[in-house]
């Protein structure tokens, strides 16, 4: 599932390709033709992430996607291919430049029309998102520390804090060796917020980037140059690799749903 970085790009390019232009939007697949009439011609304000969530404003109608596990936009310049396969939602307008550009939606969890009332209720379920605020650390520890949840199951819950996935929460864990079956109430205030200021920076890097990269080029297999993806990350899908501090195997077991990925010395219980 795409992580919040990935949101946050791909909110920032649909506003720089549509944002102040009326939008062509159809539903070839045919699941989403009520809402692309109502939104058919229509001039897109802007687009906005928040967490694993992306709104285009249309003027009092706001378009929600949620991508999932499956969803993915694909956008090009010039004119679009013809409509194949499950093609959910396709915008075409006039680009920034002249030309035409186009973005095309699949697979996504939820893509559908709210008011502003509506996604309200969406944004009050979830919490801080460690990409739009800096301050959150707080907010969400209030959560975590009085809670007997893994605190490994506690950052993969958008309602304690928004955006980070799979990938971020193996990494974020390592880096501060914390137990992911460390009960939340266990984690102290200090150490939390120092989790939630490494976060702000690794999103943020994830937003530069186009990847996450957790490694410090200390330990990576080359020190220099651009990072290889098998340098990227220290326990994330490296099961019974050895870990690239200590040396011990890299262990995984699902928890929500989800690989979790950890190394057993250096995040002891």
């Amino acid at each position: 599932m795409p992580e919040g970085h990935t949101l946050y790009r791909l909110a920032r390019e649909q506003s720089e390709l549509f944002a102040g232009r009326p939008v062509h939007v159809t539903s070839p697949q045919g699941r989403f033709a009520a809402g692309a009439a109502l939104l058919d011609g229509r001039v897109v304000e802007g687009v906005t992430s928040y967490g694993k969530h992306l709104f285009a404003d249309f003027g009092g109608d706001v378009l929600h996607v949620h991508l999932g596990l499956y969803g993915t936009y694909t956008t090009g310049v010039g004119d679009p291919p013809a409509p194949r396969g499950a093609l959910r939602m396709r915008w075409v307008a006039d680009g920034p430049k002249g030309e035409g550009v186009w973005t095309d939606l699949r697979g996504a969890t939820a893509c559908d029309v709210l008011t502003q009332p509506e996604v309200d209720a969406i944004l009050d379920r979830l919490g801080p998102d460690p990409l739009r605020t800096r301050r959150g650390g707080p907010l969400s520890y209030a959560k975590v520390g009085r809670s007997r949840t893994a605190v490994g199951a506690l950052l993969m819950d958008q309602a304690v804090l928004a955006g980070v996935g799979n990938v971020y929460r193996a990494e974020i864990l390592f880096r501060h060796r914390i137990s992911p079956f460390r009960p939340g109430r266990d984690v102290g205030a200090q150490e939390w917020q120092a989790l939630w200021d490494d976060l702000v920076v690794l999103l943020r890097a994830g937003v530069r980037m186009g990847r996450i990269v957790t490694t410090q080029p200390a330990d990576r297999s080359r020190r220099s140059g651009a990072v290889r993806r098998e340098d990227a990350h220290y326990v994330y899908r490296r099961t019974g690799l050895p870990c690239r501090i200590c040396g011990t195997e890299v262990r995984t077991e699902e928890m929500v749903g989800r690989n979790l990925y950890w190394c057993p010395v250096c995040q002891a219980v």
